[in-house]
C-alpha cells in the first residue's frame, strides 16, 4: 500500500474562518482522518471504548484506529449531528460497534447517563478517552470573558473528572484511561490562555489520577498533540494564524488527526503496560524543552 505524503500547511491551507462549532466536512482542505495509512494488528480485540468529542477531528481519527484493532467504539460528541453519524459509519465500515451519544460533558449527570448507555449497549467499558474541548481565540487578555473562561475550564477540565467518576466503577485491571492534553499546556499561547490553563490542568489530573489508580491497575496516560488540523483551528482562530497554521515546528506543518491516531492505540493496549502518568508528546517538533 502506497502511504499518502502530507505536505507542509503552506501548500495546502488557505485563510479561512468557520461559524463555530465548524463541521470537519465544511475544511479545506478536508482533515486526514480515515486511517488509510494504519496498518491494524488486533490490540483492541474484544475491548468496548468510549472517546468524548468523537465526532471529528482526532476524536473521529481515534475511534476508527480502535474499529480497526478490533474495539467496539462509543462516540459522545456535542452539538455536530452530521459529523458524529459519518465517524459512525466510518467505524461501522471497518466491521465494528458504534454507539453516537449527544450530550454536553459539562453537565456530571448527562456524562454518567452517556457511560450507563454504553455499559448497557456494549456489555462493558474497558477505555475511556476523555478528548472533548472548547477554545477560542483572543488577542487581547480582556477580551476573555468569565463566560468563556468558565466555559472553556468546565468543557476540558470539569468534563474530564465528570467522565472518569462515570467511568471508574466500570473500569478493571489493565484497562485504560487516555485524556487529550496540549503541547501549549507546557508551553503556553498567547491567544489561548484560558485554554493552555485547562490543558495544563489535564497534564496534573492526568500524573495524580495515574498515581490514585496505580494499585487499580488501571493505567492513565495522556497525549499532548501539537498543531493539528481539526475543525477547532478555522472555528475559532483568526484567518491570519490559520493560513500559517503550523509553520512553526520542525517539520514545518501541522499535523493531521490519523498521526496522532496510533498513539491512542499504544496507550490503550498492553503495549505500553508499563506506562502510566505519561505525557506523549505529538507535535511535529514544537518542543516542550527549548
Amino acid at each position: 500500500m502506497q502511504s499518502k505524503e502530507f505536505r507542509p500547511a503552506s501548500e495546502e491551507i488557505a485563510g479561512q474562518k468557520l461559524p463555530y462549532p465548524a463541521s470537519q466536512k465544511d475544511m479545506v482542505p478536508a482533515p486526514d482522518s480515515d486511517l488509510s495509512n494504519y496498518q491494524p494488528a488486533g490490540k483492541l480485540r474484544g475491548k468496548v471504548a468510549l472517546v468524548t468529542g468523537g465526532d471529528s477531528g482526532i476524536g473521529r481519527a481515534v475511534a476508527i484506529a480502535f474499529a480497526l484493532e478490533g474495539a467496539d467504539v462509543a462516540i459522545f460528541y456535542n452539538e455536530n449531528e452530521a459529523d458524529a453519524k459519518t465517524t459512525c459509519e466510518m467505524v461501522e465500515a471497518k466491521g465494528q460497534r458504534c454507539l453516537a451519544i449527544q450530550g454536553d460533558v459539562r453537565q456530571s449527570e448527562v456524562c454518567r447517563q452517556a457511560v450507563e448507555q454504553v455499559v448497557t449497549e456494549f456489555g462493558g467499558l474497558n477505555i475511556l478517552v476523555n478528548n472533548a474541548a472548547y477554545q477560542m481565540a483572543q488577542k487581547q487578555f480582556e477580551d476573555i470573558s468569565e463566560e468563556q473562561f468558565r466555559r472553556t475550564l468546565e468543557t476540558n477540565i470539569f468534563g474530564y473528572f465528570y467522565m472518569v467518576k462515570a467511568a471508574l466503577p466500570h473500569l478493571k485491571e489493565a484497562d485504560a484511561i487516555i485524556n487529550t492534553g496540549s503541547i501549549v499546556g507546557l508551553v503556553g499561547n498567547e491567544m489561548l490562555i484560558d485554554y493552555c490553563a485547562s490543558k495544563g490542568a489535564i497534564h496534573a489530573f492526568t500524573k495524580a489520577l495515574a498515581l490514585n489508580l496505580g494499585s487499580r491497575k488501571i493505567r492513565v496516560n495522556a497525549v499532548a498533540p501539537g498543531p493539528v488540523w481539526t475543525p477547532n483551528i478555522p472555528g475559532t482562530m483568526p484567518i491570519e494564524e490559520v493560513e500559517n497554521f503550523g509553520h512553526e515546528v520542525a517539520m514545518g506543518r501541522p499535523g493531521q488527526p490519523e498521526e496522532l491516531a496510533p498513539a491512542y492505540v499504544f496507550l490503550a493496549s498492553q503495549d505500553s503496560s508499563f506506562m502510566t502518568g505519561s505525557i506523549v508528546e505529538v507535535t511535529g517538533g514544537k518542543l516542550s524543552s527549548g
